[in-house]
């Protein structure tokens, strides 16, 4: 195993310097400048419906690479970042993937929002072969030797949010979901963890990401009378249905447990009354009380300011995507993609901001600890946590070591 460990004061020195700007740069440094770039690409959304979740991933990125560079690059070599604002676009990630890999040949691609963004670039990577991290808590499955996936998903998340409900709330569930492949099979994992803990899901109801209205979809929803509702809604504009359900009166009536909710800005731009008890469960909250978790926090503050106060799971992910990929590019001695690989395949463990993570070789996933929370008074109240989660809903089913050749999504069986 490779482990790196960046600790707080290392974190806020090296952030430090990237404010002070080029004259604050180590001689050694200054010495990698020279050298030809290693080429990292971001395709991520700092616009459009998924620009509230995606600006902080892009300054995360940015805040990531500075990292690496002021500790001296990788291999003696500056990392350069070419990025591109996807818009919430998909035809703009295509373009953008085709030209971040056939034209700039970039060594790694970190990137993608949504599911449906990461299916419409991860065949253009495996056709080129470039290698391809996807930083974002997902509905889980994708099994591509290309692919290395950090965020988390539904065994090491939604499991825990029904497991709460079920003990806490009763067994009769409504389900409200996004409607694309993420919303889909999400909420086809809340249906399976429901049933297999003996409640009963009522209705399922699925919503384009355009939709701001659930006026009529509240209405069903109160006829249908369950004991909670559970949510896979996705974006800014969904995130109207959370202030509707309490104008609604709904929120004393009927809880709601979210597998999205609070990865923007919701905490800090919506009433208490409309975010207070929303149980959610992640691998990271920004209020974690450790010194790697402050220091992330402080590290990111310190470049972008103090208005920095909405970090998520999809921030902490996206750093963990990169310095995963560089210190496996420290071990294997290369950019070169297939030494990388196998280097990712070794086990590789990492101190992050949300504790340890491990590359769990067989599914390109991480093993990593998650939280269960809700929000009180615009904060994160931790109620439980779970260590070294393992990704179940795709280990089992997905063997990149014995199977190497693999390359599909797996999805539950209901």
């Amino acid at each position: 195993m490779t482990k790196r460990v960046i600790n707080r004061r290392e974190i806020l020195r090296l952030g430090g310097g990237v404010a002070a700007g080029a004259l604050a740069v180590p001689f050694y440094a200054r010495n990698a400048l020279a050298e030809e770039p290693i080429k990292l690409g971001s395709l991520l959304d700092g616009s459009g419906a998924l620009g509230l979740e995606g600006k902080r991933m892009i300054q995360t990125t940015e805040y990531a690479v500075d990292l690496l560079n002021q500790g001296g690059g990788l291999l003696g070599r500056p990392i350069k970042l070419i990025s591109y604002d996807t818009q919430s676009t998909m035809q703009l990630y295509t373009q953008y993937a085709q030209e971040l890999a056939l034209k700039e040949k970039v060594d790694v691609i970190q990137g993608g929002i949504t599911s449906a963004s990461r299916e419409a670039i991860r065949p253009i990577f495996d056709r080129s072969r470039t290698l391809y991290f996807y930083n974002t808590q997902y509905e889980g499955g994708v099994c591509d030797q290309n692919v290395f996936c950090t965020g988390s998903t539904p065994a090491q998340t939604v499991n825990h949010i029904v497991d709460y409900a079920l003990k806490n709330w009763g067994k009769k569930v409504y389900i409200i979901a996004a409607d694309y492949n993420y919303g889909h099979i999400t909420a086809s994992w809340m249906k399976k963890f429901t049933e297999d803990g003996g409640g009963e899901v009522l209705g399922t109801d699925f919503f384009p990401l355009d939709v701001t209205n659930f006026s009529s979809a509240i209405s069903r929803i109160q006829q249908a009378a369950p004991e909670f509702v559970l949510s896979a809604l996705v974006g800014a504009n969904h995130s109207g249905f959370y202030r509707q359900w309490d104008a609604a009166g709904m929120k004393s009536k009927i809880p709601v447990g979210s597998s999205v909710f609070g990865l923007g800005d919701e905490l800090t731009t919506m009433d208490t009354s409309t975010t207070d008890g929303i149980v959610t469960c992640y691998g990271w909250y920004n209020n974690l009380d450790t010194p790697a978790s402050k220091a992330f926090v402080d590290g990111m503050q310190a470049k972008f300011g103090k208005d920095v106060t909405d970090l998520s799971e999809l921030d902490t992910a996206t750093y963990e995507g990169i310095m995963l990929w560089a210190e496996a590019v420290k071990k294997a001695g290369t950019v070169e993609r297939m030494p990388v690989i196998e280097a990712l395949e070794s086990g590789i463990t990492i101190d992050s901001p949300t504790g340890k993570v491990t590359m769990d070789p067989a599914t390109h996933h991480t093993i990593r600890n998650t939280f269960l929370a809700q929000p009180k008074n615009r904060t994160w109240e931790i109620m439980a946590t779970f260590p070294d989660s393992f990704p179940a809903d795709t280990g089992g089913r997905c063997n990149l070591i014995d199977s190497p050749r693999t390359n599909k999504q797996f999805t539950p069986d209901i």
